[in-house]
Order: structure tokens, then C-alpha cells, then sequence
């Protein structure tokens, strides 16, 4: 029993029998756990940039240095990343928001009139970003409607200054 002081939670459960939990629920809890915001970039069969925003991006070891994030296979960088070999990760600003939304709805190419770092395997870099990660591809796993990318770091760097982040929906800085 909650007590009057306790908010009130919603709540989506998968009982024995039903096919699924409730999407909109779960999408709607897991946006109450605050992250960073990534554009995760690589280069295409033809030696094109792809990049895309991503905010499921994560430690997996210190060693040896492992990330991963992960990728919507409905998503049209969905076959670059399934054959790329190196990816960069890079950690934006809180002054990088307008990027954060242009590499998540932007149709055409991303890069058009974007300076960017070349990074090992020819991978692109979002300048003045919090951090860098350059990693080699070191195993894809396909689970549900998404497939997770673990790279080993082969470079990083970083920068001190505020971050975005997001939540609920919502951009703040950190």
C-alpha cells in the first residue's frame, strides 16, 4: 500500500500467457534513466560517412577496453554498421544539441558541410566533443529489434566541460 506521500507509478507487467509487456510503458520507464548523448559514426562499402544519435552507448571493461551501444535494425545505417569494421563514438557537448537533432532526423547526408576528425579506420569525429572513442569492431550481437556493436577502444581523448544529456523526452546540460 503507498502511502499518500508516495507518487504514483504506472506500471506495465508480463504476466505468464501474454506475448508482450506493454511498449509504451516500458519506452516510457526506461526514458526516466538519464544518459549522454553519442553520434556514433562509421564509413559505408563506398567510403561514405554514416552517422547517427545514439544514447544506449556504455562501458563494458576496462580490460581490455571494451564499449558498446546499440542500433535499431530498422535503421538506415542499419547495413554500414553491420559490416563496418571500426566505428567512433563521440560524446557530445551541451552546446552540441542542434547536432544531437540532425544526426536523428536528418534524411540526407549528415556530413554535407560538417568538419570533421578523421579517426582511426577512417572513421569520422564530431569536433569539440566531450570525449572520443575509436574502436575496432570486436563482436555484434543481434537481440530483439536491435543489434548491439562491443568495439575495443584503440584511442580515446577527452575534454572537461558540460554535457548533454537526455531524459524523458528532453535535453538538459550536465
Amino acid at each position: 500500500m503507498q502511502s499518500p506521500a508516495t507518487p504514483e507509478f504506472i506500471r506495465a507487467e508480463k504476466r505468464e500467457g501474454d506475448t508482450e509487456l506493454d511498449a509504451h510503458v516500458f519506452r516510457q520507464a526506461l526514458g526516466q534513466f538519464a544518459t549522454g548523448i553519442t553520434i556514433i559514426t562509421t564509413k559505408n562499402a563506398d567510403g561514405k560517412y554514416v552517422g547517427v544519435t545514439a544514447n544506449s552507448f556504455n562501458s563494458v571493461s576496462l580490460h581490455p577496453p571494451l564499449v558498446l551501444w546499440s542500433l535499431s535494425k530498422k535503421a538506415s545505417s542499419h547495413d554500414a554498421f553491420s559490416v563496418a569494421t571500426h566505428y567512433g563514438v563521440s560524446v557530445l557537448s551541451a552546446d552540441q544539441e542542434a547536432l544531437s537533432h540532425h544526426f536523428s532526423t536528418f534524411k540526407g547526408d549528415r556530413f554535407e558541410g560538417l568538419e570533421v576528425i578523421e579517426g582511426l579506420g577512417g572513421v569520422p569525429l564530431i569536433p569539440n566533443a566531450l570525449a572520443h572513442f575509436e574502436c575496432k569492431v570486436r563482436n555484434r550481437h543481434d537481440e530483439g529489434d536491435h543489434f548491439i556493436m562491443v568495439g575495443e577502444v584503440l584511442r580515446c581523448d577527452f575534454r572537461e566541460g558540460e554535457a548533454l544529456v537526455y531524459r524523458s523526452r528532453k535535453y538538459f546540460r550536465n
